[in-house]
């Protein structure tokens, strides 16, 4: 059986060792707010723009993480389809990682991604309920956003935190794909 997922605890023993490569798959702002010490940052949409580059740097032995594993899930998934072998999901994301009592750099504090979702997705739904009183049609707005919630609970994608995630809130002021792909070689 293939080992897809690492707990906190055995991720712990071999940071301690050296013996592993953390890569964080959020966006630069979230990696920002908080990582894992020694992690490397390349978001999943670089990811899924350069899939092969990053399965040539990336090896065996990464450990993906992003806040719940979700993310993670979906870059492995990514890397074992360009020939690498996927690595390991961090079990619980980084969530997980600080319940179990385990540190994490903190740098400037943002909103994670799916809080962000969810603003956004509550405001236009509550907004065009409560304008549909004056426009009928606007109900439909809110029904749209309700299937695309339901969409992406049934398909573990999210379109509208794809689009987020592109916004300059959410890519911090040196985001830079390349380097971030190429910092995988450096390590």
């Amino acid at each position: 059986m293939i080992v897809t997922t690492i707990s906190a605890p055995k991720l712990s023993e071999r940071l301690a060792s050296g013996s592993v490569r953390i890569v964080d798959v959020r966006t630069p702002a979230e990696y920002e707010t908080a990582h894992i010490a020694g992690s490397l940052n390349v978001p999943l949409d670089v990811m899924q723009e350069r899939t092969r580059d990053v399965a040539e740097r990336v090896g065996g032995d990464a450990v993906l993480v992003c806040r719940t594993g979700q993310r993670a899930e979906r870059a492995r998934r990514l890397l074992a389809g360009a020939g690498n072998d996927g690595g390991v999901v961090l079990d619980g994301g980084l969530s997980g990682w600080e319940t179990g009592g385990f540190d994490v750099e903190r740098g400037h504090r943002r909103w994670e991604l799916e809080r962000q979702v969810r603003l956004v997705a509550g405001s236009v739904v509550l907004g065009s309920v409560l304008g549909s009183v004056a426009v009928p049609r606007l109900k439909w707005l809110a029904a749209a956003i309700g299937g695309g919630l339901t969409f992406a609970a049934l398909s573990d994608t999210c379109a509208m935190a794809s689009a987020l995630s592109r916004l300059p809130y959410n890519r911090g002021a040196d985001y830079d794909p390349e380097a971030l792909v190429a910092a995988l070689s450096a390590s």
